[in-house]
């Protein structure tokens, strides 16, 4: 009777702690036409076409995914090297990091293809797009600079002395910038493409990838040098929190509809956080996943998470995987 009890004790504390890592689920898997085994970079979603944006950097193509379907719409060819990419809405136009040329290529949904090219300075990397303003910041990771560029125009209108990823928030209007070899993040006011301030982020070291909530002005900073996420006040630019990360963290993505923070790591994990409120956060899970998966995009309509796989168990891949949250909890 004793060995039965112990038993069933054993299975429901193993089942609950099942349950409460389990926060993703594998529901699709999209085929993709270009070479396998080659790098990818980031993802972004065009919310008005429902369409997912891929960037294959290896042989420079930009996938255009129906989200809705599951389907690839078009590969898009002409971008080499390509590593970021922002969708303007209202405009149906992306605007492509190409690395391989050291441009800024604009791409044109209506027509599905390159219509103009952008000089840049070296390695353009990371983008965010500031609503509002008409602007696409571009950060040549090489160049120590950040391109503005205007989507009215499609022009270059200047150069900042700052590099790393960009993001902007859309409440406090303003652009925030990773400064991963000084340990900052640089503030710049849009309206006026100032340097607003640098601010140095406690206990993080190389803050790379970067994700804005909005909302509550903050600021998930994936730092490889401390495998930390750290949380950051953009307010009082304190640094909130830090939770542990695998190796090879590189983009991070925030469901605000979930409270749910995704970092992307090539070791072979998408770490799964929770915002309970602005100044509380927990680790949810090390989800595994392929290894050199190093990107992801959400779909804050379904819930989706998008990554793309370049190997399985060693063997080259070009394909997207998606994945639904599960087990979610809303924020309080």
């Amino acid at each position: 009777m004793k060995t039965v009890i112990w038993r069933s004790l054993v299975t429901v504390v193993v089942l609950a702690c099942l349950g409460q890592a389990q926060t993703l689920k594998k529901i699709a898997s999209i085929d993709l036409p270009g070479p396998k085994g080659q790098r990818f970079d980031y993802l972004t979603m065009d919310d008005e076409d429902h369409w997912l944006l891929s960037a294959h950097l290896g042989p420079g193509i930009l996938y255009v995914i129906d989200v809705q379907t599951n389907k690839l719409v078009k590969a898009i060819p002409g971008v080499p090297g390509i590593t970021g990419l922002e969708y303007v809405p209202g405009l149906r136009k992306v605007y492509t990091s190409d690395w391989g040329e050291e441009k800024i290529g604009v791409v044109s949904l209506n027509s599905m293809s390159v219509i103009k090219r952008l000089a840049t300075a070296a390695k353009p990397n990371g983008s965010t797009y500031a609503a509002g303003f008409h602007k696409v910041y571009v950060a040549d990771t090489l160049g120590k600079a950040v391109a503005v560029v205007d989507v009215d125009k499609d022009e270059t209108l200047s150069f900042k002395s700052e590099t790393g990823m960009p993001q902007y928030d859309s409440v406090a209007k303003r652009v925030y910038v990773n400064l991963r070899n000084t340990n900052e993040v640089a503030e710049i006011d849009p309206a006026t493409d100032t340097v607003l301030g640098t601010y140095p982020v406690e206990g993080c070291r190389y803050n790379h990838g970067m994700a804005v909530d909005s909302e509550h002005h903050r600021a998930f900073l994936l730092c490889n040098g401390t495998k930390t996420l750290t949380i950051f006040a953009l307010d009082t630019h304190k640094a909130v929190a830090h939770l542990p990360l695998p190796q090879g963290a590189d983009v991070v993505k925030f469901d605000a509809g979930l409270g749910r923070i995704y970092a992307a790591c090539s070791s072979g994990f998408m770490s799964v956080f929770q915002e309970d409120d602005m100044n509380h956060y927990r680790k949810l899970e090390d989800f595994p996943v392929q290894r050199m998966v190093h990107s992801l995009a959400v779909d804050t309509a379904t819930h989706r998470v998008y990554a793309p796989e370049q190997q399985e168990n060693g063997r080259p891949v070009a394909r997207m995987i998606v994945y639904a949250a599960i087990g979610a909890m809303r924020k309080r």
